[in-house]
């Protein structure tokens, strides 16, 4: 099996048969996916705060106001960010976004850079990934079941969270950090893309059957 781009680092001759002793780097492929799936979510985390300042001030003024994402009665960014699940922590949720999202191109830009990492940093990274995208599906079920509505930019923060998840994942499994056989190891690696590709099409079923007939007109 070849090893894709994403996969090969500059520390490859030296760790691959076995977890990484030292500080270990990462390919320039993954390092561009960290800054772009970091630009994604603080996009959609910064219009988000944007449009619910926006909906507060006017609030304040006794008014209105309709974020632009509001396409209709599902694609409802407006019922999303007014819903207490928007601030499930005391505070709105986009803030946790600003901060983290900002962390993983740092992160991204660090190795672009040549930076190279210890074990303890790849696994706090891979602590705070699993707790995104953990919370996230908490949010997607939320958003689907709970609140009945879609927030667009919410959809795109969702996706980012989920490839950065799944590849540092995998940069972890690639140098040892977490232990795999060497079996399905290698299939991992081979097979990067499926297991992102599959669990955002499930995703995307789930938001096809969730408003089957408003999508298809059959139930006006």
């Amino acid at each position: 099996m070849t090893t894709s781009a994403l996969d090969r680092s500059d520390t490859d001759d030296v760790e691959r048969d076995g977890p990484a002793t030292g500080a270990v780097g990462g390919s320039r492929a993954f390092a561009w996916l960290l800054v772009v799936t970091g630009a994604m979510g603080l996009l959609a985390a910064w219009v988000i705060t944007i449009d619910k300042n926006k909906i507060l001030e006017a609030k304040v003024a006794g008014k209105s106001y309709t974020p632009g994402c509001s396409l209709n009665p599902i694609v409802s960014c407006g019922n999303i960010m007014e819903s207490k699940q928007a601030h499930v922590f005391g505070f709105p949720n986009p803030m946790l976004g600003l901060v983290a999202y900002g962390i993983i191109i740092s992160i991204g830009l660090g190795l672009i850079a040549g930076a190279r990492y210890r074990r303890w940093y790849w696994l706090g990274m891979q602590a705070g990934c699993l707790f995104g995208v953990g919370f996230v599906t908490w949010l997607q079920y939320q958003s689907l079941y709970v609140i009945g509505s879609l927030c667009l930019w919410c959809c795109l923060a969702w996706v980012a969270t989920i490839f950065m998840f799944w590849y540092v994942t995998l940069q972890n499994i690639r140098h040892g950090f977490i232990p795999v056989p060497e079996r399905p190891r290698r299939a991992l690696l081979e097979f990067h893309w499926v297991v992102p590709v599959l669990w955002i099409g499930v995703i995307g079923m789930l938001i096809l059957t969730r408003w089957w007939d408003f999508w298809t007109g059959s139930g006006a």
